[in-house]
This record gives C-alpha cells, sequence and structure tokens, in this order.
C-alpha cells in the first residue's frame, strides 16, 4: 500500500486520452487530486500532468488489472470519472446490426457498469468516493438518426440515479454530467452504420452536415470539465449537472416545454422535414 497521505485525493478517468477526458483529468490534476487517466492503448505521461494506464472498459480483465494496480499504488480511489465512449455516424436506426448495437452498448454503457463494479468494493471499505458518469442531453431528449448512441446514455441516466439511491448511506454519491455538442475529436471516430440503406441515404448525409455545423461553434472540453470538478468537490452533490449554455437550455425545455413544441423545435434543427423521403 502507498505511503501517500490518505487525506490526498486519487481520481481514475477513463478515455483520457483526448477531448472530454483529458481536459477533466488536467484540469483535477490542477485542483490538486492524483490523477490516473485511461485508454485502450495506454500513453505516455509526458507532457501530461497525470499518469496514464492501459485500460480496455470493454474487458473485465483489463478493468480489473488496472483498477488492482492503481490500488497498489496509492490504497485508494475516490473519485472515477467514467467517460469512455463513441458514436455511431448519423444514420437511421435500422441501419446498424444487432451486433453494432450490441458493441456500442458494451463500452458506452456496460464499460461503465464494469467499472463502477471494480471501485466499488474500495469506495465501500473507505467508506466514501465519487462516481461520476459522463451522460449526455441526449439521456433525456431523442435524437434521430442518433437512436443507438441516445439508448446508451437514456440508460447512463437510470442507471446512476440508481445506484446513487443505493450508495449515499454508504457515503458514495453518484453524479451524471449532461454536455450538449462538444467541439472534440469525438466525431472524427464516430463508428460507421455497417448496414446502410438507400432509403436514408439523402436524409443521413443532411443531418450530418447539420452535426458539423453545430460541431464547428460547440463548447469546448473544459467547459465539462469544470462541471466535473464542480460536482467532484460539491458539499452536496447534484444528480444531474447540465454542461453548457446550449445543454442547460435544452434540459429547461425538456421539463417545461410541451411536447409538440419541443417535437417541433427538434425537426426544425435537424431539417428533418425539408429532406424527401426515398422508397426502398
Amino acid at each position: 500500500m502507498s505511503l501517500k497521505n490518505q487525506n490526498h485525493q486519487i481520481a481514475l478517468v477513463t478515455g483520457a486520452s483526448s477531448g472530454i477526458g483529458q481536459a477533466t483529468a488536467e484540469l483535477l490534476a490542477s485542483a490538486g487530486y492524483t490523477v490516473y487517466g485511461t485508454s485502450r492503448r495506454g500513453g505516455s505521461a509526458s507532457g501530461r500532468s497525470f499518469e496514464m494506464l492501459t485500460l480496455d472498459v470493454t474487458s473485465d480483465a483489463s478493468v480489473e488489472d488496472a483498477v488492482t494496480q492503481l490500488m497498489q499504488r496509492e490504497g485508494r480511489i475516490d473519485l472515477l470519472v467514467n467517460n469512455a465512449g463513441f458514436g455511431v455516424a448519423p444514420a437511421g436506426a435500422e441501419e446498424s446490426s444487432t451486433e453494432q448495437a450490441q458493441s456500442i452498448f458494451d463500452t458506452n454503457f456496460f464499460g461503465i457498469v464494469r467499472m463502477t463494479r471494480a471501485v466499488l468494493p474500495h469506495m465501500r471499505r473507505q467508506g466514501a468516493g465519487r462516481i461520476i458518469n459522463i451522460g449526455s442531453v441526449l439521456g433525456l431528449l431523442p435524437m434521430p438518426y442518433g437512436a443507438l448512441y441516445a439508448a446508451t446514455k437514456h440508460a447512463i441516466e437510470g442507471y446512476s440515479e440508481s445506484l446513487d439511491h443505493e450508495l449515499r448511506t454508504r457515503g458514495i454519491r453518484v453524479s451524471v454530467i449532461e454536455p450538449a455538442y462538444t467541439n472534440t475529436p469525438f466525431d472524427a471516430n464516430f463508428m460507421q452504420p455497417d448496414a446502410k440503406l438507400e432509403a436514408y441515404r439523402e436524409v443521413r448525409a443532411a443531418v450530418s452536415q447539420r452535426v458539423k455545423e453545430v460541431m464547428a461553434t460547440a463548447d469546448q472540453p473544459g467547459v465539462v470539465a469544470e462541471i466535473v470538478l464542480k460536482a467532484a468537490v460539491a458539499a452536496r452533490p447534484r444528480l444531474r449537472y447540465a454542461a453548457g449554455g446550449l445543454a442547460g437550455r435544452l434540459t429547461w425545455l425538456r421539463r417545461f416545454a410541451p411536447a409538440g413544441l419541443m417535437d417541433a423545435g427538434i425537426r426544425r434543427d435537424l431539417r428533418l422535414d425539408a429532406v424527401p423521403a426515398v422508397k426502398s
């Protein structure tokens, strides 16, 4: 076990090689946490304010090995930030096979389940800990031509809320962060649908173009990182935190705007009714 001061806060951030994960790890380090980031390929700590561990959230063995390694070094873990995930490029829901649907859930949702199960025994023994899951406003709102990704984020919402009820009497709190569009390399790594249909070609292209337009002026990942830190240090953390102005507005509208108004707004923003349907 490490001889470090036990009051020193140890954080583990998945998917920390770029984007929101990297920004979060750097901000936590600057706030005084000892931070371990993870990625499937690991990486050098050179030029970083945190150490990188090799971890594949889709592998039980990889998750257990990384958490065991961290515990051997530090003797505790105070904060887990579940950030690792990927999306599918805009496409009709039926354009992804069942295997592709299972793949995105295996990373975006079951990756969180694996990480949570690995750290909880240690947090329970400590009698304290924070788990922060990076969700999305798409966990509250529908995303036409993004059904699978939105489904994983809906699953994260339900899992996080249930888990927080279970753990708060043990000194452990769970929060979910809900960004809107964020300007990261995330969209460059979109998985392409594996069962493309001609019927969706035009609308797929139109929605993809609209997403690119919005991403160009989206919030920087540091905006999300600041909300993660806010949730991590809060004396009374909330279950949900919107990250960024757009996310805040959409969350408010989801709560208070009539359903018909929200429906029309989504279709207008993505210009869905401007693209003619193609029969096939």
